[in-house]
């Protein structure tokens, strides 16, 4: 719903969203909740300009500063689409006690983009990818209630079936517990489609002792494994990355990309407990640990 707030869905999700909205009371009184709340925001008005003294010492931070790490040119038009619709120019912000936050903002960004190049001249773990990204998002708007499940199945195979025709993949989701007959360590509480460049791509929301884990999919000819610490188990390189919090897997097997999502302790092994905790792939498990 935030989403839609921001103009950030595709045409197909908007008209779905809003067909669900003439529908269901509950989710329009919080959409129009949220909607008060935004414009709340956008109403407030600029300050007080900032001191003289702070705006020469923060210029002359920035012009003895090493280069920046320029963001994209789309990532700068977004952000300035978005300071529109609070109803202050550029102009009004920096006139503005306003500029407090903006000059903080690019100081940040400055000590941001010096880490990073750092970081890069190093030989540390690459930053996660757009699919690591995507799949947390989708995590935690799942754990604020804003991404409701569009099945509630909790058989395995009623999950693979939910998505033939609707992903242009095939999912087949593991049914290890049954098929074992071992102690059953994780509910499957549903799935849904979440949007992923210009297609969908599968969620499917789990739960082991209550916490939740998400398992996000594609076809690898959208999105590839990338970024994080690598970690190489029976042939197959998964690419951890702790992000917001959140411990992230991402891989690619037998043509899909996968991302597990979880709050767990352990790096990888927990998680990785859904598909693999027989006898038999130990040795599988043990291979996720960390160095």
């Amino acid at each position: 719903m935030v989403f839609f707030l921001d103009d950030e869905l595709q045409s197909s999700e908007v008209k779905a969203l809003e067909a669900h909205l003439t529908e269901c009371e509950g989710c329009r009184e919080l959409f129009e909740n949220e909607r008060r709340f935004l414009t709340a925001l956008r109403g407030f008005k600029p300050l007080n300009p900032a001191p003289p003294e702070l705006r020469a010492q923060v210029e002359r931070i920035l012009s003895n500063g090493p280069p920046a790490y320029s963001a994209p040119a789309e990532l700068r038009v977004r952000i300035m689409r978005t300071m529109s619709k609070f109803g202050a120019s550029t102009t009004e912000l920096i006139g503005s006690r306003g500029a407090l936050l903006v000059i903080g903002l690019v100081t940040i960004v400055l000590l941001v983009g010096v880490w990073y190049a750092a970081k890069k001249g190093n030989a540390e773990p690459s930053p996660p990818s757009d699919f690591a990204m995507m799949a947390v998002n989708n995590h935690q708007r799942h754990l604020r209630g804003q991404l409701p499940l569009e099945t509630t199945a909790d058989a395995p195979e009623e999950i693979s079936n939910w998505f033939a025709g609707k992903v242009p993949f095939r999912v087949t989701l593991p049914n290890y517990q049954e098929s074992s007959g071992q102690e059953k360590l994780y509910e499957l509480e549903g799935a849904r489609l979440v949007g992923y460049k210009t297609d969908y791509a599968a969620y499917v929301a789990y739960s082991m002792r209550k916490r939740p884990i998400s398992l996000v999919m594609t076809s690898d000819a959208v999105a590839r494994p990338s970024g994080g610490e690598q970690i190489v188990s029976n042939g197959i390189t998964f690419h951890y990355d702790a992000i917001n919090g959140l411990k992230v897997i991402s891989w690619s097997d037998r043509g899909l990309t996968y991302a597990l999502v979880s709050d767990l302790e352990e790096r990888g092994q927990q998680s990785c407990i859904l598909c693999h905790q027989g006898t038999k792939d130990q040795d599988f498990i043990q291979e996720l640990k960390p160095r």
